[in-house]
């Protein structure tokens, strides 16, 4: 009767004790992988991660802590420039949180190169880099936790948006200081000023229409060929597949496009203009039948096929349109 009592109560004290020796291991664990996280965080803003760091301080439990990870190729032999650039601003990003007075451990950032934990890209069935995912304190990570890049681009600023948008985090973005824009404004100047000068006693250029049209031609050009989308969203210059080696210069979705498609709109834009210059001097030109008629052929020629190519561009782009 007695043993029976002692072995009773061993047993309701193993199952008092083992929640709280399971929730004491539970805490004693989580605080060592935040200390390792802050002491990495010191070092470096954004913390270099392999397939064994990867799968303890990311995937495993517990973690009450937001991780948002930078999946890319820097390699040389990858040879991903848009890798680099987005490394650029994603380092930029981390330091502006790793140095501001709002500083806590509720988020950390860090990247997973190709080449160092090809087994993480391979368990999350990744194909593409750079690739920007946030894995939450809690819960598995949703759609939104996936970056748009082909979207939003891989400016600072957006990214930042995306972190206070999955977080309640914000960040401030600290740029340095780039004096690049306002030593070429200066120079433009100097230079409008210096010719403005020499021909001081002859300004009929001023008054010249052929300036004026040229230079809002090339105004329209820039601002309808998509720069100030580019400046805005920061896209990069195109996008090159990791696994096959293929460069897209132009975007499949109508939602984005890259750098180099602007400039290909902007060329395509330029032709199909010149092309309709050429036919109004064909017809309003002063100069002989012969060269009117070069003018024409060419101006038609140049209208038809960089228009075709437009067109092209624009079907590949709106897959959804109603053409007919």
């Amino acid at each position: 009767m007695f043993g029976n009592v002692l072995l009773l109560l061993f047993l309701f004290i193993n199952i008092y004790n083992d929640p709280a020796d399971a929730q004491k291991k539970k805490e004693t664990l989580l605080s060592e992988k935040l200390t390792q996280m802050m002491e990495w965080t010191s070092k470096r803003s954004v913390i270099r991660m392999n397939g064994d760091k990867f799968r303890r301080f990311v995937k495993a439990p517990p973690r009450n802590y937001s991780v948002v990870i930078m999946f890319t190729a820097l390699q040389p032999q990858r040879q991903c420039g848009v890798c680099k650039q987005a490394d650029e601003e994603f380092q930029m990003l981390a330091n502006s949180w790793r140095y501001s007075s709002a500083f806590t451990n509720k988020v950390f950032f860090a990247c997973v190169d190709f080449d160092e934990g090809s087994d993480v890209f391979q368990m999350l069935g990744m194909n593409s880099a750079p690739t920007f995912l946030h894995f939450p304190s809690k819960g598995k990570p949703r759609k939104s936790d996936t970056y748009e890049l082909q979207v939003r681009g891989f400016a600072a600023e957006q990214l930042a948006r995306w972190v206070a948008d999955r977080t309640d985090v914000q960040i401030r973005v600290i740029r340095p200081p780039n004096y690049a824009g306002p030593l070429l404004l200066g120079f433009l100047l100097a230079v409008i000023g210096g010719l403005a000068y020499l021909r001081r006693h002859n300004l009929e250029f001023l008054f010249n229409k052929n300036v004026w049209a040229f230079s809002a031609l090339c105004f329209v050009l820039i601002m309808t060929s998509g720069q100030m989308w580019n400046h805005i969203r920061g896209p990069p210059y195109a996008h090159k597949n990791p696994s096959t080696g293929q460069v897209s210069y132009i975007h499949g979705s109508s939602q984005a496009q890259f750098v180099a498609e602007t400039h290909i709109i902007l060329l395509f834009n330029a032709a199909v203009t010149m092309g309709m210059v050429l036919l109004c001097e064909a017809a309003t030109s002063d100069m002989d039948i012969g060269k009117r008629k070069i003018m024409c052929v060419a101006g038609i020629g140049l209208v038809m096929l960089f228009f075709s190519w437009l067109l092209s561009i624009f079907r590949a782009k709106y897959h959804g349109y109603p053409y007919r």
